[in-house]
């Protein structure tokens, strides 16, 4: 610490003498900056491929397709060739990264070679009307390097693209076109995909297969299920009151889960997920012809305030007992 500086700083009158001493109390340990550089790290790939994204965009003529093609996927050869050199034995325990670079160049070899393939797709329609392969080849792609090189955010475009392909592999391509999200078959996909997530999560804790992927997998499971139950209470109205049930019926599997866990966040997921639907229900029936009157408003407006109290008071009780536990 420079002490000389903030000594300065309040002889100049640009810091109170107790701003000064508290200061000069604090004890003089290195900070850690791991965290803001992985932030700027992150941010720099993302400005990286998103400013090459807008390049190619707005120069396409004068560079050429096959300029841009060969551009590409000299970066991601570049990338890849780096990080086999570079990676680590391969395990099915967590691995350590060679060095600060290596998580980020691998990000960005993935990054461009979903571009290069999408790019071969869009302009020469390398998998012709395949929509399915050029979604399904990069999805085998990323998981293997998730698993290979032991990275969680490749593992996340990974889960990403399989919920693409499948999405685009059983729902017809006018019903994406038309963002037609309300599909019967699109939301029964949706859950039974939450499904085959909460069990590879499952899988890959009890049998000690990448066992930090757990948070992982069960994170997009658990998002996944219950926004595809809500869009089931939402748009079939002749059984909105069975999928409620089913989506209690997941709350309170997911909420005991939690507990044993002690993870605050999936019991606070749940509980918004939950409170959601209950708004919802109750809502559609008070607004419904057969009560619907100038009270009901009233009853509602009651209602959210209450609600809304209840559901602070509750999150606060659970964060004292995990804190307990």
């Amino acid at each position: 610490m420079n002490k000389k500086l903030f000594l300065k700083l309040q002889a100049d009158g640009l810091i109170s003498p107790q701003e000064l001493e508290q200061v000069l109390d604090q004890p003089n340990k290195p900070v850690a900056v791991d965290a803001d550089l992985k932030l700027l790290l992150s941010g720099g790939i993302l400005m990286f491929t998103t400013g090459l994204g807008i390049l190619i965009y707005k120069n396409i003529e004068t560079i050429g397709h096959l300029a841009i093609v060969l551009f590409i996927a000299a970066g991601m050869i570049a990338c890849y060739t780096y990080c086999i050199i570079k990676a680590p034995r391969f395990s099915l325990q967590k691995v350590t990264s060679p060095n600060i670079w290596f998580d980020y160049i691998l990000l960005t070899a993935c990054l461009l070679m979903l571009s290069s393939i999408g790019y071969l797709q869009f302009q020469y329609q390398l998998f012709g009307q395949q929509w399915g392969l050029a979604t399904f080849i990069p999805m085998v792609i990323l998981f293997a390097c998730a698993y290979y090189f032991d990275h969680i955010g490749i593992l996340s475009l990974a889960i990403v693209n399989l919920a693409t392909w499948v999405g685009i592999s059983v729902t017809p391509l006018h019903l994406l076109k038309d963002n037609d999200f309300s599909n019967e078959r699109l939301i029964y996909t949706g859950i039974l995909l939450a499904i085959l997530l909460l069990v590879l999560a499952i899988f890959s804790q009890r049998r000690d297969i990448k066992k930090h992927f757990y948070f992982t997998y069960k994170n997009f499971s658990t998002h996944l299920l219950f926004v595809a139950l809500l869009a089931a209470i939402f748009t079939f109205e002749a059984y909105y009151l069975l999928y409620f049930l089913l989506l209690i019926g997941a709350a309170a599997y997911h909420f005991i889960a939690a507990r044993n866990e002690k993870s605050f966040y999936f019991l606070v997921v749940v509980t918004l997920y939950v409170f959601i639907a209950t708004c919802y229900i109750f809502t559609h029936i008070v607004s419904s012809k057969s009560f619907f009157s100038e009270g009901s408003l009233y009853a509602l407006l009651l209602f959210y305030i209450a609600s809304g109290l209840a559901l602070v008071f509750f999150l606060i009780r659970l964060n004292k007992i995990i804190k307990k536990s």
